[in-house]
């Protein structure tokens, strides 16, 4: 079982989740975290944020705790022949990064040439959130979400754009707002057609028009 896929019994780092640190350890590292800023933990303002951010930390990653592989093995194949592209676009993206522990926000568009089934398009989305909703980068989130689908449906082909922008360079180090990342995983006949991925580019605006190579 491949270790994003098994995540209840081991983490993704490889530890057993029997060491996981309670619920107490977290609230008290927040406070640490927050005498160390230079404040006091304990004055009003402040004396319930260590549960707060522990409560907000389990949304944020919550996709640890998601067999992401599970959200594709319902698929339908009564398509009447059905063989274009399949195009979900602007799927919003939410996640943070694996160096700052801070947002990545930005939007993702998925596509495939189906062969011989299709999947439900809202677990498309389920499936970006699964890895977005853990600490990551985001060329290593891209691939993820398109080896996925293209594991699982077995498709003609699978594309994956993802662009985002980071605060670990918007609002820290160089500080540069208005700077957006884009990355793209193209498999199949989206790496092999040129007409296909032309297709695609277009259908979702062109994002990585000056790209000549995917990974």
């Amino acid at each position: 079982m491949p270790p994003e896929e098994s995540l209840s019994v081991i983490g993704q780092d490889g530890h057993d989740s029997s060491s996981k640190p309670t619920r107490g350890d977290a609230e008290s590292a927040v406070r640490t975290l927050i005498r160390w800023a230079g404040d006091d933990p304990d004055r009003e303002g402040l004396i319930d944020t260590p549960s707060r951010v522990v409560r907000a930390y389990e949304e944020f990653f919550r996709g640890y705790k998601v067999r992401a592989k599970e959200l594709l093995e319902r698929t339908f194949e009564e398509v009447d022949g059905y063989d274009e592209m399949v195009l979900l676009r602007d799927i919003r993206v939410e996640s943070h990064c694996e160096h700052h522990m801070v947002p990545i926000i930005g939007r993702a568009h998925i596509a495939y040439l189906p062969k011989h089934r299709v999947v439900g398009i809202s677990k498309l989305a389920r499936v970006v959130d699964a890895y977005a909703n853990r600490l990551q980068i985001q060329e290593k989130m891209t691939s993820q979400v398109a080896n996925l689908i293209d594991e699982v449906l077995q498709p003609k082909g699978t594309a994956v754009v993802i662009e985002a922008a980071h605060q670990c360079m918007t609002t820290r180090g160089v500080h540069k707002p208005g700077v957006s990342m884009v990355t793209s995983r193209m498999l199949g006949a989206f790496r092999d057609d040129v007409a296909t991925r032309r297709e695609f580019l277009a259908m979702i605006g062109n994002p990585v028009s000056q790209i000549s190579t995917f990974a």
